[in-house]
C-alpha cells in the first residue's frame, strides 16, 4: 500500500473533486467516520456542512483541509468496499484523524485500486492537528502495521524491485501444456480485466480470446450458472475449450462473476463516444475500395491496431462480430456501434456490387474529392443505361440523346473538386498606358 497526503486551503475545492469524480461515475462515496447518519442517508450538502462547521470552529487554521489516498497493488482487486472501509477507518485512527469528521471515496479512474480520504485539521474544541512530519512517521508506521493486518501486497522495497519497473507488458496467447493452466489465465487475466473496458461477458471474452482464454458461465442447465458461477478456460487453436476448468475464485485476484458485473456497470456508464467513431470511420473508410471483403476489413483494421472476433454458430455461419481496439483499450461488440456495423450489414454491404461510397465519405466528414466525383459519375451512368436497356419503350434515337446529354453533364461537375486542389488562375496582368502617349 502506497500513501500520499495533501493538505489544502478550500475544502470546497478538495470535496468538490471527488464529488465530481461521482457525478462522472468513476467514483463512488462508500464510507464516513464521526458524522451523524450513514453516507447512503446523506445528500451533498450535508456531507459538506459537517466539514464547514467544524472549520468554522477556528478561521486562523489557513491550510485546514487534508486529501489523502491509499493506493493498493494492481493485483488486488478482490477488495471489497467493505474492507477498504475497515482499511480507511485503521488508517486514520492511527495517524492520530480516528475522531474527525472525514469521507471515504473508492476511484475508478486507474489501474489499480484506490481510496481518497477528505477530512479537516480542526478539531472539536478548535484546536489544530500538528500533521508536520505525518507522512514519514505516524502515516508509514500505519501503512506497515495494516499491510500485516490485512495481508496487502507491501510497498517496501518496491521502488527498487523489477516489479516496480515501468515497462510495457506483452502478452502473448496461453498455450495449453506450456505453462501451469492457473499460472497462465492468471498473467493473462491480471493485465485485461484491469486494462479494457468492456460491458459484457461476450465483449470481455473477445479479448480474452486473443489470448486463448475464456470466461465461462456454462450452459442454463449447469451448476455452475445456476449457482451464479464463473470458470476461465483455456482454448485450442480452434477455439476450442481444452484441459480442466479453474473457478474464479481460485485466482488471487478472485474475478468472480459479482466482480466483472461491477466492471462492466463501470464501463457502460461511459458513453466512449470518440471510441466508438474512431473504429466506424476506420470501417467507412474501407468501404472506399469496391473489392472489399469482410476478411479484407479485418485485416485493414487490424492494421490500424483494432482485432475483430467473428461468433460463428455450429455450423460456421457468421452470427455476430466484436471490435477490440488496442489503442484506446474499448470493446464493442458490433450491433452497440449501430445497426450498419453488425455481423450482418458488413457482410451484406460486401457483396452488394458497388458499394455506396456517397454514405463512406459522409461519415469521414470529409470534402469529396475529384475521384469520388468521377465514381460518383460513372455510377451513375451506369445505372442509367441498365434502367434504359430494360425499358422496352426506349429508341435508340432517346437513348443517344439522353447519353449525350449524361456525358457533356460531367463539365459541371466541378462542384465535387475541392477548392485546395483546383488549379490556380493566372490574372491577367493589364497593360499601364503610359501618359507620354
Amino acid at each position: 500500500m502506497v500513501t500520499v497526503i495533501k493538505t489544502g486551503s478550500s475544502i470546497h475545492n478538495i470535496f468538490n473533486y471527488n464529488e465530481n469524480k461521482v457525478k462522472q461515475k468513476k467514483a463512488e462515496c462508500i464510507g464516513e467516520g464521526n458524522y451523524p447518519v450513514d453516507v447512503e442517508k446523506m445528500n451533498v450538502s450535508m456531507r459538506l456542512n459537517r466539514f464547514l462547521k467544524q472549520n468554522a470552529l477556528n478561521e486562523n487554521v489557513k491550510r485546514n483541509s487534508v486529501h489523502i489516498s491509499l493506493n493498493f497493488d494492481p493485483s488486488e482487486t478482490a477488495l471489497t468496499n467493505e474492507k477498504l472501509v475497515e482499511i480507511a477507518k485503521t488508517y486514520m485512527e492511527k495517524i492520530g484523524f480516528g475522531k474527525q469528521p472525514y469521507l471515504i471515496y473508492r476511484h475508478y479512474d486507474a489501474g489499480h485500486p484506490h481510496i481518497h480520504l477528505v477530512s479537516v485539521k480542526v478539531k472539536e474544541d478548535g484546536s489544530r492537528i500538528d500533521m508536520h512530519n505525518i507522512g514519514r512517521n505516524q502515516s508509514e508506521t500505519a501503512r506497515k502495521e495494516i499491510e500485516e493486518t490485512f495481508g496487502l501486497v507491501k510497498a517496501e522495497g518496491r521502488k527498487n524491485s523489477a516489479e516496480a519497473k515501468l515497462a510495457p507488458i506483452v502478452l502473448s496467447a496461453v498455450q495449453y501444456g506450456k505453462m501451469q493452466s492457473k499460472k497462465a489465465i492468471g498473467i493473462v487475466l491480471k493485465y485485461v480485466l484491469l486494462q479494457y473496458k468492456y460491458g459484457s461477458l461476450s465483449e470481455l471474452n473477445a479479448v480474452l480470446a486473443l489470448y486463448n482464454v475464456l470466461a465461462d458461465r456454462g450452459n442454463e442447465d449447469s451448476r455452475v450458472f445456476k449457482s451464479g458461477g464463473l470458470v476461465y478456460r483455456i482454448l485450442d487453436e480452434n477455439g476450442k475449450a481444452i484441459g480442466v476448468p479453474i473457478k474464479a475464485s481460485d485466482f488471487y485476484s478472485s474475478p468472480t462473476l459479482k466482480f466483472l458485473d461491477k466492471r462492466f456497470e463501470f464501463n457502460n456508464a461511459s458513453s466512449r463516444i470518440f471510441e466508438k467513431k474512431r473504429i466506424k470511420n476506420k470501417i467507412d473508410l474501407s468501404f472506399l475500395d469496391k473489392s472489399i471483403s469482410l476478411i479484407k476489413i479485418m485485416e485493414v483494421l487490424k492494421r490500424d491496431g483494432i482485432d475483430t472476433v467473428l461468433r460463428k454458430s455450429a455450423e460456421g455461419k457468421i452470427y455476430g462480430i466484436t471490435y477490440v481496439d488496442h489503442a484506446t483499450k474499448c470493446v464493442f461488440n458490433g450491433s452497440s456501434l449501430g445497426k450498419l456495423y453488425s455481423a450482418k450489414a458488413l457482410q451484406e454491404k460486401c457483396l452488394m456490387p458497388e458499394n455506396n461510397n456517397a454514405k463512406a465519405i459522409v461519415s469521414e466528414g470529409r470534402q469529396p474529392t475529384a475521384s469520388d466525383a468521377v465514381q460518383h459519375f460513372l455510377s451513375d451512368t451506369k445505372n442509367w443505361l441498365n434502367g434504359m436497356k430494360n425499358n422496352p419503350m426506349s429508341d435508340f434515337k432517346t437513348i443517344a440523346i439522353e447519353l449525350v446529354e449524361k456525358l457533356t453533364a460531367l463539365e459541371n461537375s466541378v462542384a465535387y473538386i475541392p477548392y485546395q486542389i483546383k488549379g490556380k488562375q493566372k490574372k491577367k496582368r493589364k497593360r499601364r498606358q503610359s501618359n507620354n502617349q
